[in-house]
Order: structure tokens, then sequence, then C-alpha cells
């Protein structure tokens, strides 16, 4: 699972992103820009799922694309204003369409339950020239909740760090934890309806026992330059910093395997842990997100100009 945000201050704009991913022609109100992806042949599905407590029609208007996310974006006034979030996840190849369809619904529901927000679901297809594997989906999220007449308050997931230390909430990378432990349990059990054997794992590879560095992702900017035939600096030195840390891992000692858990009863086992973890008092909430939040603030404030 990939998170990102779809935020202003990057001349990002809702209705372009749901426009996207969806393969549709919509426009902006605010701006009357036309996005038009209807050319698009790549998506296989898309819906809109609301949360579960809307079982009748009161919350019909968020089931049109067009007004859900035009809806969300005359809700922010400011210029820097995150319009919306996404989920990205990889799907299984092995998983037939209708069982990629069924996980998409799974995936959406659960995200939509626990924030109480609309999810635009786009499920892909791989690219003509790309891997064809890669079977991905992207969950655009509300940022404010949803009601029957409109969007309400901010979710919790989208406030402010000091805001949700306010309220017990603690950092929310902790949070982007456990989204990627249940996503990874969704994943595997579908995996097990189908019959199949392999198991997906949302833990770094040091833990999986895997002695390798991850490889790198490109800044979205930085990837459509190359795309375009242009030089990148910043695409550069990301891959000047990966080729340094491959090159120390050779040179270095072995590092020890980690314990390796594949079974999906493992898998859920930790799952349940960290959540429980995850789900400390009000106070020590707001004491350990702090430090937490100094501690990740030093190792990714590097990182976070290169974050897609």
């Amino acid at each position: 699972m990939h998170v990102t945000a779809v935020g202003r201050s990057a001349g990002r704009t809702a209705i372009g992103a749901a426009a996207y991913r969806a393969g549709e022609r919509l426009r902006d109100e605010r701006s009357g820009t036309l996005y038009n992806y209807a050319e698009r042949r790549d998506v296989l599905h898309s819906e809109i799922v609301l949360p579960s407590r809307f079982t009748g029609n009161e919350a019909d208007w968020a089931r049109d694309r067009a007004t859900l996310w035009n809806t969300a974006e005359y809700a922010e006034i400011r210029r820097d204003a995150r319009v919306a979030r996404e989920y990205m996840l990889a799907l299984p190849h092995e998983l037939s369409a209708a069982q990629r369809v069924a996980l998409t619904r799974t995936l959406s529901k659960e995200l939509a339950d626990r924030y109480g927000v609309a999810i635009d679901a786009a499920l892909h297809a791989p690219r003509a020239h790309g891997d064809p594997r890669n079977y991905h989906v992207h969950l655009l999220a509300t940022t404010r909740e949803v009601t029957a007449t409109g969007l309400g308050a901010k979710t919790g997931l989208d406030l402010n760090e000091r805001r949700r230390y306010e309220r017990g909430l603690g950092n929310s990378s902790r949070e982007f934890l456990v989204l990627r432990e249940r996503s990874a349990t969704l994943i595997n059990e579908a995996l097990q309806s189908a019959n199949l054997e392999m198991r997906v794992d949302h833990r770094p590879l040091a833990a999986q026992g895997i002695d390798r560095e991850p490889r790198v992702r490109l800044p979205w900017g930085a990837y459509l330059a190359e795309k375009r035939g242009l030089h990148s600096a910043i695409a550069e030195r990301v891959r000047e910093k990966y080729r340094a840390r491959a090159q120390a891992r050779a040179q270095g000692p072995t590092r020890a395997a980690g314990p390796k858990e594949s079974s999906l009863e493992g898998i859920r086992r930790q799952a349940r842990e960290s959540w429980l973890r995850a789900r400390v008092s009000p106070a020590r909430g707001v004491e350990q997100g702090k430090e937490q939040g100094k501690e990740q603030g030093k190792e990714q404030g590097s990182e976070r100009d290169f974050a897609l």
C-alpha cells in the first residue's frame, strides 16, 4: 500500500485525479477546467463505495463522481488544502478478474467504514509495454466524512499532527502501518479463498529475513520529466543514494536473517498485536506520538522531497 495526498500546494485537484483514475470526462466547476481521460483502455473496473451505514439512497449524491469530487473541492478554502487522499495497492496477478474486483470492493469498504469517507475505486490493468503482472487499484478517498447531504468534518487521519496529539491519536505513521497490515491480511485472505499458496508481507525486507536493498521509487515529477526525455537531477540523486546503499551492503557483513512468518494465521496474529500496541491511552499516545514524531522527522527529513 502506497499512500499519497492530493493537495493544491502541488497543483493537483480531486477532479483531475478522479477523472484520470476512472478514465472519465469530468469538469472542475471551480476553475472550469475539463479533464478528459475517456480514451483510457486500462481501467477494468471503477465504482464509488460509501460507508455501510448508508443502506438506502440517503447519500446518493456521493455516488455521482462529478458531484462527489466537486463537492470535495468546494469544501476546502485554503490554497494548500489536501482535497483527497489516495491509497494505491498492487493486486496479485494470480487472482482472476472477478476475484480482483471482489478484493477491490473489500478494501474499499474497509477504508470507507474505518474513516466514514467515500472511496472512489479504480482497478487498472497492466500497461501495454509494462510489467504484465502489474494489476493495481487506486482508492481515492475524501478527506472529510460523508453525510446524507454533503461532506462533514475532516477525518482523524487528515488532521494535522498537533490536533491528532490533542485528541490522543498519536503519530499518523503508526496508523499507516496498521493500514498496511490490514491490507496484507485482506489480500492473503483473498489468496487463500482462491486456493493459492503465495502470500504477501507488509513488513520491511529485514524483518522478513531478506538481505537486500528495497527498490527505489522515483518522485512523480522526476518520473514525468524523464518520460518526456528530460534530465532529472532529483532522479539521479535518488539512484545515486540507492547505488551507494547497495554497494555498502555488498561490502559489509551479511545480516542475520530474521524470522519470516508466511502463514495467514501468523500474519493475522502480527497485525492484531500491532493494532493492540497502537491503541495506547490518550495521554500516553500524545507523549509517544511526540517522541516518535521527533525521531521520524530526523530520519525522514531528507526523504520527504522524494516521496511520491
